[in-house]
């Protein structure tokens, strides 16, 4: 089992902050950011945008797609945070067959205050309708390899550092 992070994951429910994490850690350390959301094939966004919950073989091929990303991003010599939900431990079992160091930052939300950050976030195809089926999704990465597990309500600059020092100190830079 590798001790090192080549790649970070920042993941959790709808409206954990995971865009905003990964772009201030992008920021903070050079790293290139891959949108999950971006990458989500045009059937995806329908059905949530009409309040469907996604099945795991409507993520299936996303998920090899965000690996693909991360790979072809190391291959290129770039450091990749990708913020993707990865609410399933099957889902970042997926990504760590592709990446071995992949670090996982768990963004750690309450239903409500999910839901209230849903309700508020304009222009987003994720309606809070679906805050219930993530929660019923999440398998929290309690016990799995490097990951850090970081309460979301915090700022996000807190969030971004405490994320940066520790992959820091995971690096074999």
């Amino acid at each position: 089992m590798t001790t090192s992070i080549d790649a970070v994951l920042i993941m959790g429910v709808s409206g954990c902050g995971k865009s905003s994490v990964g772009e201030a850690l992008c920021l903070r350390n050079g790293a290139f950011a891959i949108e999950g959301d971006s990458f989500h094939p045009a059937a995806n966004i329908e059905k949530m945008s009409a309040g469907i919950p996604l099945t795991d073989d409507d993520r299936a091929g996303w998920l090899d797609t965000l690996a693909a990303e991360l790979q072809k991003a190391i291959a290129a010599g770039q450091r990749p945070v990708l913020t993707c939900s990865a609410l399933k431990l099957i889902y970042r079992e997926r990504l760590r067959r592709a990446v071995p160091g992949l670090g996982v930052v768990f963004l750690e939300l309450t239903r409500d205050a999910a839901a209230e950050r849903v309700a508020t976030r304009p222009g987003h195809f994720m309606p809070a309708s679906l805050i219930d089926s993530q929660f019923a999704a999440l398998e929290p990465p309690l016990s799995e390899p490097l990951t850090l597990h970081l309460d979301a309500t915090r700022p996000v600059d807190d969030l971004a550092e405490a994320a940066h020092l520790w992959w820091r100190q995971h690096s074999s830079d």
